[in-house]
């Protein structure tokens, strides 16, 4: 296979893999703050949440398996998951791998939820903040198309959407708790995987 389709399918899927992220973010955040109040139900929200951290784990796996199989910049199989070995602009490359390893954790903790407890899985999946950052410097400093006017665009606009949910969500204060059956438990409190 042409070499030069693995380097258009690894641009399109760092690209897709950041707008998923961003997009996993601030229905994370949606889900926590609640803007919509009962308009938008939880469960709802937590579906959503949780697909579209599916989509953009899968986009980060095409991302790095399409960087090995391209032949433009040289990626081993093994740059994928230990930052910074990388000989393509390491030090950004590396920012890269760390958000996507943190991705993995965060992703595959909810099944342990129970044995971490809610307050420590909760401090965990506050380095999805780490993920969004650490992704938006790689894609804008290893990114090839940052040059272009539409890629500055789209990082502009993830990280003011995020900075503006985060702002809500910081400023709102935290929704009212609904009056619940007894016996009821938060959405939140759920053993359903949910990531980034």
């Amino acid at each position: 296979m042409n070499s030069e389709i693995f380097w258009f399918l690894a641009r399109a899927s760092g690209i897709t893999a950041y707008l998923l992220i961003a997009a996993s973010m601030i229905a994370g955040i949606v889900l926590k703050s609640r803007p919509f109040g009962t308009a938008l139900k939880a469960p709802i929200a937590l579906d959503v949440h949780r697909f579209i951290t599916t989509l953009a784990l899968a986009a980060i796996g095409i991302h790095g398996l399409a960087l090995v199989a391209d032949s433009t910049v040289e990626i081993r199989f093994g740059d994928l998951f230990i930052p910074f070995g990388a000989p393509y602009k390491p030090l950004w490359t590396g920012l890269g791998v760390i958000a996507a390893d943190l991705a993995l954790i965060v992703a595959f903790s909810f099944p342990l939820k129970k044995w971490l407890g809610g307050k420590n899985w909760r401090r965990l999946h506050w380095a999805t903040y780490s993920i969004f950052v650490f992704s938006t410097a790689h894609g804008i400093a290893a990114g090839t198309d940052t040059t272009q006017p539409w890629a500055m665009h789209m990082y502009l606009g993830a990280v003011g959407a995020v900075a503006f949910a985060t702002a809500w969500r910081a400023f709102a204060g935290p929704p009212r708790p609904a009056s619940q059956p007894k016996g009821a438990t938060d959405v939140q409190d759920r053993d359903r995987p949910v990531a980034v």
